[in-house]
């Protein structure tokens, strides 16, 4: 029987992303492959945590990350600017994505989705 191809996408803030990675790292130990998605702020944050963890599923969890389309880091810092590019950018992305991911390799079965993404 083929493993789960599950898609997980979190808040893009280390409260969100942090959990979210510890319920990947469980579901790894249960045989299902792991695709994790961050905006491309936030994507060093995510790889850093998975770099940090005491066991080894850095090759097993794949990191992937959509594009914010936040021009410079000046604009990163301004209020509401993360919030937008996440309602505005990150589901168009997100699904193009899955559509690329769907016809190149195992397709996803499941999607986890930080409830606050909506």
């Amino acid at each position: 029987m083929e493993t789960p191809h599950i898609l997980v996408i979190p808040y893009p803030a280390l409260g969100h992303v942090i959990p979210l990675m510890e319920l990947s790292s469980c579901l790894l130990k249960h045989g299902f492959q792991i695709t994790f998605v961050n905006m491309e702020f936030n994507h060093q944050n995510a790889m850093d945590i998975l770099a940090q963890k005491e066991e080894d599923v850095g090759d097993r969890i794949r990191l992937v990350s959509v594009p914010d389309e936040i021009g410079s880091t000046k604009e990163r810092k301004q209020p509401g600017k993360i919030s937008e590019a996440i309602l505005q950018t990150m589901p168009g992305k997100v699904e193009e994505l899955v559509e690329d991911i769907n016809e190149s390799e195992r397709k996803i079965k499941c999607l986890i989705a930080d409830q606050i993404l909506g």
